[in-house]
C-alpha cells in the first residue's frame, strides 16, 4: 500500500509530493530459484520516473546476469545475509549493512554466497531500468520464459544489456 499525502515545498526544491510505501508482500517467482522474492517499494511511475526500488529475496547460491544499464545507476544495499559483486573488473563480498554501487555503463554482477539466504533492497536512478524488473513482476514473464526477439525488445525498452551468464 502506498499513500501520497500532498504537496510541499522546501527553500531551494520543491517536492512535488511525499509518498510513504508500506508494501510489505512479496512476490515470489519459483522460475528464478525456489525462495526467491520481490517486494515492489517504490515504483517508477511513483517517483516521476526519479528512481525505483526493491527488496530480492536471494536464496544461497542465487546470482545475476552480468550485465549493465546504459541510462540509470545502481545501489545495492545488504539487509541480511552475505553477497559477492562484481563490478567492472572488482569483486567484493559484504554482509548486512554493505552498500555497492553499479554506475551505469558499467558490467556487474551479484551472488548470494553466504551460509542464509540475503535480503537486497536494490535503487535505479533514474528509474528506467527498473521499469524491466515491475514488467516481470506485474506479467510473471522471466527471460527463460521468452522468445529471444520478445527479450531483445524488453531489453532495449528499460536500458539494459545482458552481456552472459555471472562469472561468480
Amino acid at each position: 500500500m502506498s499513500t501520497t499525502l500532498g504537496r510541499s515545498s522546501a527553500s531551494r526544491h520543491e517536492v512535488k509530493r511525499v509518498l510513504i510505501s508500506t508494501r510489505q508482500g512479496g512476490i515470489g517467482d519459483e522460475n528464478y530459484a525456489p525462495g526467491r522474492s520481490i517486494v515492489l517499494k517504490l515504483r517508477c511511475d511513483e517517483t516521476d520516473g526519479s528512481i525505483m526500488m526493491f527488496e530480492e529475496t536471494v536464496p544461497v547460491g542465487t546470482k545475476s546476469t552480468l550485465h549493465f544499464h546504459h541510462d540509470s545507476d545502481e545501489v545495492a544495499y545488504i539487509l541480511s545475509g552475505e553477497i559477492t559483486f562484481l563490478i567492472g573488473d572488482d569483486v567484493t563480498v559484504g554482509g548486512p549493512g554493505t552498500s555497492a554501487f553499479m554506475p551505469r555503463g558499467v558490467r556487474h554482477a551479484w551472488k548470494s554466497t553466504g551460509a542464509e539466504a540475503g535480503r537486497v533492497l536494490f535503487l535505479y536512478t533514474p528509474a528506467k531500468a527498473g521499469g524491466l524488473i515491475e514488467e516481470q513482476q506485474q506479467t510473471g514473464s522471466n527471460f527463460s520464459s521468452m522468445t529471444e526477439t520478445e527479450r531483445a525488445e524488453m531489453l532495449q525498452r528499460y536500458g539494459w544489456e545482458l552481456l552472459g551468464p555471472s562469472p561468480l
